[in-house]
């Protein structure tokens, strides 16, 4: 099937059009490249045959100086792109220009510049509360509904899909040892998160208010949080996590721009605390993503968790990160933090899914409670699209080896 003749309802068409970074083959030469349905388009070749104005921008070996030339700039390449991949006058210019992505290699498409991780789903932070404090009258922590919680993780081990994942070592130590042993997490886990991209920096000691959200962040990719439990809960305490996050965090290798996920926004659930001001947005429009993303371990799906039911959306999040006069980078990247829902199989790691380790999965390849050697994890999604159809996010996937 020619390159531009795609399947009926391909969640990769030209509705979608993310973006990534890739190579050819016995190259070391990077160069932005835009999906289309299983091909990559050559964005700068594209631009440069074409006499567009920004081919500067896309003939370049990071999205970074796309991220950094702002929404206006954003619109008009997506706008280009759009018509130069709708429009019969430019295939034959472009088909020399689309490469099968089983024949290209991808990198991470974007440097990172820092990494913030939250904690914004309810129903994750109750099930972890229910597990770590079962005696607790209410297994949320006070603050936890008039503030997005997070933490600062660590931006040079941001890794792009496909990256195999070392089994972290630390320290760790039981409720029943004595003392503390070091050696091989025995406790590896996930957390299906989505990822927020910024691509317009902000002002040192300037907050970005809600209503900036899409001035400045770029797009969004699927996440993989990698966490080891049993280094966790040694090491949390009084500061939060550390060593058990920052051996890894993998990235999808394409970044969906926002401008593809309008028919995706909706309300966030019903907010049952007052909020301040900064993250009061009660009056603004919908800033939630219906994202429905799938969990699988060695190919097998063990969870579906909805971005739907996030309880602090992205616009908060960056709010937040900001309201203190933090100032934001181009390049920088939060994740959403685990993403859970409210039914069983819709829980969004391990730690849920089998209870800490009290209720294994029945997998084909034998029971699981936290991942083993050898085990593959692969996040995917979608989003509902234009007329029906579907916007695919490009899936995250990541291979547990031993340290």
């Amino acid at each position: 099937m020619p390159p531009f003749d795609l399947p009926e309802g391909d969640p990769f068409g030209p509705h979608n059009l993310p973006y990534g970074v890739f190579s050819l083959p016995g190259s070391q030469e990077r160069t932005v490249g835009v999906r289309l349905g299983d091909h990559v388009l050559d964005a700068g070749a594209a631009a440069r045959a074409l006499g567009s104005p920004h081919a500067a921008l896309l003939g370049r070996p990071t999205l970074n100086p796309l991220l950094a030339a702002g929404r206006t700039t954003w619109s008009q390449v997506r706008g280009a792109l759009t018509a130069w991949v709708t429009d019969p006058a430019h295939h034959e210019t472009l088909a020399p220009l689309l490469h099968p992505l089983s024949s290209v290699s991808l990198h991470l498409p974007f440097e990172v510049a820092d990494y913030v991780d939250f904690y914004a789903s309810e129903h994750h932070a109750r099930n972890a509360g229910a597990i770590f404090r079962p005696d607790a009258t209410d297994t949320l922590l006070p603050n936890w509904k008039h503030l997005p919680i997070g933490y600062h993780g660590r931006s040079g081990t941001v890794v792009v899909s496909g990256t195999d994942v070392v089994r972290p070592s630390g320290q760790r130590k039981a409720p029943t040892d004595a003392a503390p042993v070091f050696g091989p997490s025995v406790r590896l886990d996930i957390e299906a998160e989505v990822g927020f991209v910024v691509g317009v920096p902000s002002r040192h000691g300037k907050p970005v208010p809600l209503t900036d959200f899409r001035e400045h962040v770029f797009g969004l990719c699927l996440l993989n949080d990698w966490s080891a439990r049993d280094i966790q809960a040694w090491e949390y305490v009084p500061l939060g996590p550390f060593l058990a996050k920052s051996f890894a965090t993998s990235i999808s290798a394409w970044i969906t721009p926002l401008e593809a996920l309008e028919q995706a926004r909706v309300s966030p659930p019903e907010r049952t605390h007052p909020l301040l001001p900064y993250l009061d947005d009660t009056a603004l429009e919908p800033a939630g993503y219906d994202l429905r993303i799938s969990v699988a371990v060695n190919g097998h799906v063990v969870s579906e968790p909805p971005f739907s039911t996030m309880y602090w959306t992205a616009a908060q999040q960056l709010a937040h990160l900001t309201v203190n006069g933090a100032s934001l980078r181009t390049g920088d990247l939060y994740g959403s933090g685990t993403v859970s829902g409210p039914a069983e199989n819709q829980r969004g790691s391990l730690l849920e899914l089998t209870w800490n380790g009290r209720d294994p999965l029945e997998l084909p390849d034998g029971k699981r409670t936290y991942l083993e050697d050898g085990d593959v994890v692969t996040l995917s999604a979608w989003a509902p699209g234009p007329d029906g159809l579907r916007v695919g996010l490009g899936e995250v996937t990541g291979r547990v080896t031993a340290g």
